[in-house]
């Protein structure tokens, strides 16, 4: 009989939204290659019955809200759920933001992991009523999951005081090792290969957008640096502050999804500047990596864990700025050694290869059919 695990709490795949997607996406393909039978939950617009699909032998199940934002999120989670409690088989749960509709399934005996994401309560975007529902959530999935699973040994450290860290299974998140990009994709930015920097996130606060920014401008720099994200400067404040801090030499192209368009962005950039300062293992780091990137990154446990010390790291705009002056100007050498400790650091880590590995023997072992007991 075949093991059947059934994946909750991301929109669905194949991937389009987010580390997660990626994830779960690569996660089902290597399972059922491996002789597993598995089902994801996708999260579609409109009303309606659930309906399912096939696709590459993943048991896709397509739960439609009308609600959009947040509140369609949760709505998804709880219908995804009260499905999911008609299933047998193990269940593996992404994100503990709905932790709290995981009791139906503890009340009906299904053995669930729960992978704990970052600390989203502690980011600096949420209000005072979404940092209490992150926190709550977090709290109660730390109970309700019958094993956790950090992506990073400081998660894992914080996890474990709310749980007996035995609960919990320290996996990071994965990546693709990029050897080649296609230079050519270039010439749309009006840049060349090591004549530019590249920023790569969401833009929120704690992602030091502002300081990164202001750092680079503060004086001209004969280089370029392309800062991706969805910005609004008309509608959000903070994107506002940011665009009116760059220097002429900063390049705002907007949201870019395009993986060949992102990997050639990265594999060409000469730094890929990181200013995370809240979350456990970040995809787009790991990426960088996989780029072999030469990567400045905010100094903080998280960041310095994933990139170790073939990476320089900044405290502030003004240590950003020092950075800027003299990395700016070194010789090509300095830099590839920083790009080979990079991909070092990746192949030591984050190959897709042993991510997915560590999750299969983790899953193969609390498996119904498998020996773990209900803890």
């Amino acid at each position: 009989m075949k093991l059947k695990l059934s994946i909750l709490g991301i929109r669905g795949i194949p991937a389009s939204h987010g580390g997660f997607e990626t994830f779960a996406e690569r996660l089902a393909l290597h399972l059922v290659a491996r002789g597993w039978s598995v089902t994801v939950y996708c999260q579609e617009e409109g009303v309606g019955n659930i309906t399912e699909s096939k696709w590459r032998n993943i048991h896709r199940i397509h739960v439609p809200v009308k609600q959009t934002g947040a509140l369609g999120t949760v709505l998804f989670d709880l219908r995804a759920i009260l499905h999911a409690l008609k299933s047998d088989g193990l269940f593996l749960t992404l994100g503990y933001n709905t932790a709290i509709f995981n009791a139906f399934q503890r009340l009906k005996g299904q053995i669930n992991i729960i992978n704990m994401d970052g600390i989203e309560w502690r980011r600096e975007k949420w209000g005072a009523l979404a940092k209490a529902w992150f926190w709550i959530n977090e709290r109660l999935g730390c109970w309700i999951g019958n094993h956790l699973v950090a992506d990073h040994p400081k998660i894992k450290e914080h996890l474990a005081t709310r749980v007996h860290g035995s609960k919990i299974s320290m996996i990071p998140y994965g990546g693709d090792e990029i050897r080649f990009a296609d230079v050519e994709i270039l010439k749309r930015f009006g840049v060349e290969p090591d004549q530019f920097s590249v920023i790569i996130a969401r833009p929120e606060p704690e992602n030091s957008f502002l300081e990164m920014v202001r750092a680079f401008s503060r004086q001209r720099r004969d280089h370029k640096l392309i800062v991706l994200g969805n910005f609004t400067p008309g509608v959000n404040e903070f994107h506002r502050l940011v665009v009116e801090a760059a220097s002429d030499e900063v390049i705002f192209p907007g949201a870019i999804y395009d993986s060949a368009v992102i990997q050639a962005l990265r594999f060409f950039s000469r730094f890929y500047l990181h200013g995370h300062r809240v979350g456990g293992t970040n995809p787009s780091l790991v990426e960088a990596l996989g780029a072999g990137c030469a990567i400045i990154a905010h100094d903080n446990p998280f960041n310095r864990w994933v990139s170790g010390s073939g990476a320089l790291y900044f405290k502030d705009e003004t240590s950003l700025a020092s950075l800027f002056e003299r990395m700016l100007a070194v010789d090509d050498i300095s830099i590839k050694n920083m790009k080979d400790a990079s991909r070092a650091r990746f192949n030591e880590c984050f190959t897709w290869e042993s991510i997915l590995h560590e999750y299969e023997v983790l899953l193969s072992a609390w498996h119904p059919m498998g020996s773990k007991k209900d803890s």
